[in-house]
């Protein structure tokens, strides 16, 4: 028997009332404070909270739900931020929202989402940039009531650059080859990846530090440039829930374009392996090799030719055999990417996706049947 927790007329649900959040309008509604336990947050949150990184966001699950207002605060991205809706696990669509009051679309028929009954809402940032969300209430009609989500008993937590991130999609990350793959499985999924960032710490395309190091922090490499925020605070993994099954990494080119040497590189993802066994200690490891850059004349330029599999060998010989190598030579061509900069377009993202589903499935996983909530 699920229990469910009544929202209150006009009134607050959860602790303090924060005076930024004001009342939604003249109708009764039901205001549910960011420290609520039934909000299931994912992704990374700083304490204000507010999002960092592409896909971070959070799920409701209502009963009798019919209208939905997120009132955010003054660490929201101006003029707005761009963040995917679904309801009742459908395609994401795209809501620009700001600070202040932000009415979300849930269906143009009421007595529709009545007749459901429950209703699941998910909410993420899309951008790798211009991405922050700062939640202060939600506000909910009157009569709604939240209800525990049942996470997936499958959760991907993918690490990557531009080329996971969704960098040049219309609607991002959220059509990048990760979401489509978490989709997929009807799995919970993380995706760490930031655009122009090496593994290797250093400076690279306007990022301070290499995903080495800021996978371990709170916020991506956008504090820098954040004047509200502009340090790094570390990332606690207990507050990822559920906990991954399943980590994908794919990285390596903007490494190359730095000049990066493969003896470094290795000795630098062997070293970030070795401390992704802390948080992830026999969650299987999946290592991407590159899939390129494709030519028009058919060619595909290539980078650390054989370096990926020497990774996957020594992590074998230090007994490591959860660490399995995923080739993806081939994987990508001409028609799949934008010509003026060769990153995947949204048919090449749902090719990779579609690949590495049959890879995973060939592997031995297998897509949930059912979402649980």
């Amino acid at each position: 028997m699920v229990r469910a927790f009544p929202a209150l007329r006009n009134r607050r649900i959860g602790g303090p009332f924060p005076a930024a959040a004001s009342a939604a309008g003249p109708e009764s509604h039901s205001v549910v404070i960011n420290t609520h336990p039934l909000i299931h947050f994912h992704g990374r949150w700083d304490a204000s909270p507010g999002t960092w990184w592409a896909g971070s966001g959070f799920k409701l699950h209502v009963q009798g739900l019919t209208s939905l207002t997120l009132n955010l605060g003054p660490h929201t991205t101006a003029p707005s931020a761009s963040v995917g809706v679904s309801v009742d696990y459908a395609p994401f669509f795209t809501v620009n929202v700001t600070e202040g009051s932000n009415a979300i679309p849930l269906s143009s028929n009421s007595r529709e989402l009545k007749a459901r009954g429950t209703t699941v809402v998910r909410v993420n940032v899309e951008g790798w940039q211009d991405n922050r969300i700062n939640l202060e209430t939600i506000v909910l009609n009157e009569g709604a009531r939240l209800l525990p989500y049942k996470a997936s008993k499958l959760a991907f937590q993918f690490i990557g650059d531009s080329l996971s991130a969704g960098q040049y999609l219309p609607q991002g990350v959220d059509q990048a080859w990760p979401f489509l793959v978490g989709e997929h499985f009807k799995a919970e999924h993380n995706v760490n990846a930031q655009p122009g960032a090496t593994l290797k710490d250093i400076v690279s395309y306007g990022n301070q530090h290499g995903v080495s190091f800021q996978f371990f922090r709170t916020e991506d490499t956008g504090y820098y440039y954040t004047t509200d925020h502009n340090y790094t605070t570390p990332w606690n993994f207990l507050r990822d829930r559920p906990a991954p099954t399943h980590i994908v990494v794919h990285i390596g080119a903007n490494d190359a374009s730095q000049n990066v040497t493969a003896d470094d590189f290795v000795e630098t993802y062997a070293t970030f392996l070795t401390r992704l066994r802390g948080p992830y200690p026999v969650q299987p490891f999946f290592i991407f090799t590159p899939w390129g850059w494709p030519n028009a004349d058919g060619s595909v330029n290539y980078f650390y030719d054989g370096q990926y599999e020497r990774l996957v060998t020594q992590r074998h010989l230090m007994g490591d055999r959860a660490t399995f190598l995923v080739n993806t030579t081939g994987w990508v061509t001409w028609d799949d990417v934008f010509p003026d900069n060769m990153h995947p377009n949204v048919p090449g993202h749902q090719k990779i996706a579609g690949l590495f589903e049959q890879w995973l499935e060939d592997w031995g996983l297998k897509p949930e049947p059912r979402w649980p909530s």
